[in-house]
């Protein structure tokens, strides 16, 4: 929800220190968040932490496209799923290392562990990415354009098939048979495919000038994936997965990279991924809670599979207004 709430911030951000000086302060927050876990120990001390990181991953995924557009236009799409699969990359690293690193150092060292790659990353951003002025144009989000919103939603519901997912598939198969840890390496494999699945999208984005192509296929192939988790997930537990996998992992960085086409300069880049991540968010974020209110009422989370496959579908007929014309850039006040 913080990563909603703040990316909203993003172009008033970009305005008071610049792209590189708020990339530089979401990656300290994170490394600060990291490191007060190592010293908290109730479950509200917890949350807090986990809102000053959400803050601060909002900063970064808010202000990065403004930085990919300005230093490399020409190569905005790839570089957009390179960043976007990173994520991806290191969610994967984070809960693949986990549960081992808590057994050895104990949970409060291995969430603190976290800090060391945000501190080099900070590192790195310093020594790499120079230094940019604020910008001196007035800071606004694109609350009346209609395609704005349809990005929005767009992102807000195919990021919801994300969260979901990664929150529930673990109990779906508990509660299906599988033991915990069994059901903990399904999401290992669901994460790497999604690593996978990012990479080839940066590989093969400018194959594909109409990016209805590939976001058709991927909608199909995640839809595909939920098919497989209600009619026999025991038996189709391994092509569940790679289509899941290949399905969501695709769907993140492409929804990201159709949206940064919209975009004419590093500023209205800025606007754009910031209206359409902050309310893409918030939708993604209520995912997991209605999945767990169905679960709760109807004791079981088939019908949470079904109700995205709805979602699906209603990205299908989306996409279809995506096409390369309505690449034209978004009109936002940056750009008068």
């Amino acid at each position: 929800m913080m990563m909603g709430l703040f990316a909203l911030a993003g172009p008033w951000l970009l305005r008071i220190v610049g792209e590189v000086t708020g990339v530089g302060i979401g990656i300290t927050l994170i490394a600060l968040s990291c490191t007060a876990r190592i010293y908290v120990d109730s479950a509200g001390s917890i949350i807090a932490t986990a809102m000053l990181g959400g803050i601060g991953i909002a900063f970064i995924q808010a202000l990065m496209p403004a930085f990919i557009k300005r230093t490399h236009p020409e190569s905005a799409g790839m570089l957009m799923g390179l960043f976007t699969t990173g994520i991806m990359g290191g969610a994967a690293f984070a809960a693949a290392t986990a549960a081992p690193g808590a057994a050895f150092f104990g949970w409060k060292l291995t969430l603190g562990f976290a800090a060391l790659p945000a501190v080099l990353a900070l590192v790195a951003w310093v020594l790499a990415a120079g230094r940019t002025a604020p910008y001196s144009a007035s800071a606004s989000l694109p609350y009346r354009n209609a395609q704005a919103w349809l990005l929005l939603v767009f992102f807000g519901i195919g990021t919801g098939a994300y969260t979901l997912v990664l929150a529930w598939l673990p109990p779906f198969y508990v509660q299906v048979g599988w033991t915990a840890a069994d059901s903990g390496y399904l999401l290992g494999a669901l994460t790497l495919t999604e690593v996978i699945a990012g990479l080839l999208v940066s590989s093969l984005i400018h194959r594909f000038p109409d990016r209805r192509l590939l976001l058709i296929l991927v909608i199909l192939l995640l839809i595909s994936g939920l098919t497989c988790l209600i009619a026999a997930p025991n038996q189709l537990a391994l092509i569940a997965i790679v289509c899941l996998g290949m399905g969501i992992g695709a769907l993140f960085p492409l929804t990201l990279i159709v949206t940064l086409d919209h975009a004419s300069s590093p500023e209205s880049a800025s606007e754009l991924l910031a209206f359409v991540q902050g309310g893409g968010y918030i939708i993604a974020a209520t995912m997991p809670v209605i999945a767990g209110f169905l679960r709760d009422h109807l004791s079981s989370l088939y019908w949470a599979w079904g109700l995205m496959i709805i979602g699906s579908v209603v990205l299908l007929a989306l996409s279809a207004f995506l096409h390369p014309n309505s690449h034209r850039p978004i009109k936002l006040a940056s750009d008068t």
